[in-house]
């Protein structure tokens, strides 16, 4: 891996190589910067999805505001603050609280009042109180600041595609879905504070290996501190589901998904990267290949269970059916298994974010 370049057309050419043996090398190369510049442990952030009521109608999703055929659900503030105590019980030193892109004051204020009542919660075997991700879409200014005053720390908002093309492609041409509003949402979370983390879908239609290069260089001019990307699993509810037929194969997507994380970790060595989700929903052990090809953050799901089949992004989720202690067990004693230390207790902030602060 000598001599290794991030100029656009590299990392376009590391991500269309079918050569196995050097993505093998990537990954050693992205574990190993992962390991020397913050450690080999994994963070725990425990999700907790709180809403699939939407006001956007984004063509890839499958709780879209257009798709009539989801059962809409909003668990109570009790219910994320016991899910919330779930995770500090359970050595979890923080969480992500994860939901559909709502303005009205009733949801802002519920959020600001659960932020409240978490600042208390203190994780077992850990030192402070419980740290809070959110992931809750564009909102005003005074908003994010509001939550920020009211305890999160953290704020994921996902660009989805940094090309803007792209991302006109798979967002209805209307006034509620602006690329120039998304950007300006993650400038205000950074004025505001926040560890910002975004990311995109890998593999969607249209898109091109010098797009997700591209995606790679936002990630690094816009001095991210967190990451979570995967790959696009397409939903059966959505428009975009017209267009599978062009799709990467499902190997291509979890592979190129491994190098995008590989590539950001050499990137951005500091920074958290998730594995995420969707990469476990197409690979019993995607979440440990990212783990092993440069992420260090896992989100098990601690949502209450009756709900979870209601939050589907994306078809075939994996977890549905599971309770939240089962879900969290399930991927801690396969770590446990390949000998990756857990950082419980800890809430894992970005070294990133710690340097430049």
């Amino acid at each position: 891996m000598e001599g290794f370049r991030t100029d656009r057309d590299s990392l376009a050419a590391i991500l269309e190589s079918s050569d196995k043996e050097f993505a093998s090398r990537l990954y050693a190369k992205a574990y190993k910067t992962k390991a020397d510049t913050i450690g080999e442990k994994v963070y725990l952030r425990g999700l907790i999805e709180i809403s699939n009521i939407c006001r956007k109608n984004c063509l890839y999703c499958g709780i879209r505001s257009g798709n009539t055929s989801v059962n809409r659900y909003e668990i109570s503030a009790e219910e994320v603050t016991d899910a919330a105590r779930f995770a500090a019980d359970n050595g979890y030193a923080s969480i992500v609280i994860q939901g559909g892109e709502r303005k009205d004051r009733a949801f802002t204020e519920k959020i600001t009042s659960i932020l409240k009542e978490i600042a208390g919660i203190r994780p077992a075997g850990g030192e402070g109180t419980l740290g809070v991700t959110l992931s809750l879409g564009e909102q005003p200014y005074e908003v994010y600041r509001e939550w920020a005053e009211a305890g999160a720390r953290r704020y994921l908002l996902r660009i989805e595609a940094s090309n803007r093309s792209l991302y006109e492609k798979i967002h209805p041409a209307d006034s509620l879905h602006s690329y120039e509003t998304r950007l300006q949402a993650l400038k205000d979370l950074r004025d505001c504070g926040y560890q910002v983390g975004t990311g995109v879908m890998i593999g969607l239609p249209f898109q091109t290996v010098h797009d997700l290069a591209d995606d790679l260089i936002f990630f690094k001019d816009m001095d991210i501190d967190m990451c979570g990307m995967g790959p696009y699993i397409e939903h059966s509810m959505t428009p975009l589901y017209d267009y599978r037929s062009i799709l990467p194969s499902v190997e291509q997507r979890i592979e190129l998904s491994l190098k995008m994380v590989a590539l950001l970790r050499i990137m951005m060595p500091d920074i958290n990267i998730a594995a995420t989700t969707a990469m476990q929903a197409l690979d019993p052990f995607g979440r440990e290949k990212a783990i092993m090809a440069g992420a260090n953050v896992l989100m098990p799901n601690i949502t209450v269970g009756e709900v979870r089949a209601d939050y589907q992004i994306y078809q075939n989720k994996p977890g549905v059916g599971e309770d939240a202690a089962i879900s969290s067990s399930g991927i801690e004693s396969r770590l446990r298994e390949k000998k990756i230390p857990i950082g419980y207790g800890q809430w894992g902030d970005s070294l990133h974010f710690r340097k430049r602060k």
